[in-house]
């Protein structure tokens, strides 16, 4: 079993790439089920619905170039294009797929923590598209 050291994931929202500034990234992805279940079935019976999925971010925020800050709150309302890939230090593969969809940037974080803490933003958005996963491109 290969197992994988989960430090080198790659972020790009609006052709930005913010690896440096990520220190975690989940990419929920499902589906509706809509249920089809007719009189006479002896169980349950459901069919694939609309794609539905969240991206969580957690960014640390940099003032001194106000990197992040400055990109979400350009996008705030919109929506923008996203690329994830397991290991950005390595090309596009079977075993390192990428992962390209649009988010709304529907919620922000721009001031968090207490004394002492880092700035950092935990962030959930919503994925307004359908996610495409590939073999091949370029991230």
């Amino acid at each position: 079993m290969a197992i994988t050291l989960n430090n080198k994931v790659g972020v790009k929202i609006d052709t930005v790439d913010f690896s440096d500034l990520v220190t975690a990234a989940t990419l929920n992805m499902a589906f509706e089920e809509l249920e089809v279940t007719a009189m006479g079935d002896t169980a349950r019976q459901y069919v694939k619905g609309l794609e539905t999925a969240t991206l969580t971010l957690s960014f640390l925020n940099d003032p001194a170039t106000n990197e992040i800050l400055d990109e979400l709150l350009s996008n705030y309302g919109t929506t923008v294009g996203v690329k994830l890939i397991q290991d950005a230090a390595s090309a596009v593969a079977d075993g390192n797929k990428l992962y390209t969809f649009d988010i709304l940037v529907n919620n922000l974080t721009p001031i968090n923590g207490a004394t002492g803490d880092l700035s950092s933003q935990d962030v959930t958005f919503t994925v307004n598209s359908a996610v495409t996963v590939a073999d091949s491109g370029t991230f």
